[in-house]
């Protein structure tokens, strides 16, 4: 017990001690990405695409965690196709950027939360020209460890399969992240509300 309190404390010290100048810049590049049917390849219009920003954050004795800090989201067009801007904003001393996360969902289809079939991070995979989407071509990447991973084939495509059973539906419907409501991610909560509603479910997200 000695020690945690003497963990927390010198943590708190650290904190109030540290200059504004010290805040890290927290930046990620644009996304863009295709959303297609993974039996018939054509593009899925109206798919919700989230993109949930993360950092690490210093835990104490007890280690580190990685909450979602900021969360957008946006729908496939006509093509399938989907774009996120640029992020920029600070995040405090004892953390650092993580990695972003990706949902994307159509009702009657399943929702992925992660991608198939590629070895590199989901936001390096969709860090392509907006031009580049669908065509085939090679990305690289090398991991902390110094391991270089690739993926060679149809660039920031994601196939989604159908959920032809109501137990897939049930059991592949997402979920919003904690402490997000309608507020923040509309679309995404809406689409999910009427999919409860639709599969005579009670309740919803707010």
């Amino acid at each position: 017990m000695n020690k945690l309190i003497t963990a927390i404390a010198l943590a708190f010290v650290f904190l109030i001690s540290v200059p504004a100048n010290a805040w890290m810049i927290y930046s990620k590049p644009e996304f863009h990405g295709r959303v297609i049917d993974s039996e018939t390849k054509e593009p899925i219009a109206g798919a919700v695409v989230v993109v949930l920003y993360k950092k690490w954050e210093f835990g104490g004795p007890g280690g580190g965690n990685t909450p979602t800090m900021d969360a957008k989201e946006t729908l496939t067009d006509k093509n399938g196709d989907f774009h996120f801007p640029s992020y920029l904003t600070l995040i405090g001393p004892l953390s650092r950027v993580s990695e972003v996360s990706f949902t994307i969902f159509k009702p009657d289809y399943m929702s992925v939360t992660r991608i198939d079939g590629i070895s590199i991070p989901e936001e390096t995979y969709f860090t392509i020209a907006r031009d580049k989407v669908g065509t085939e071509g090679m990305i690289t990447y090398v991991d902390r460890w110094d391991r270089k991973l690739s993926f060679k084939g149809s660039l920031g495509i994601v196939e989604l399969n159908k959920a032809r059973t109501r137990e897939e539906k049930l059991r592949t419907m997402p979920s919003p992240p904690a402490n997000y409501t309608s507020r923040d991610l509309p679309i995404l909560i809406k689409i999910v509300n009427d999919e409860i509603e639709n599969l005579g479910l009670k309740g919803e997200y707010k």
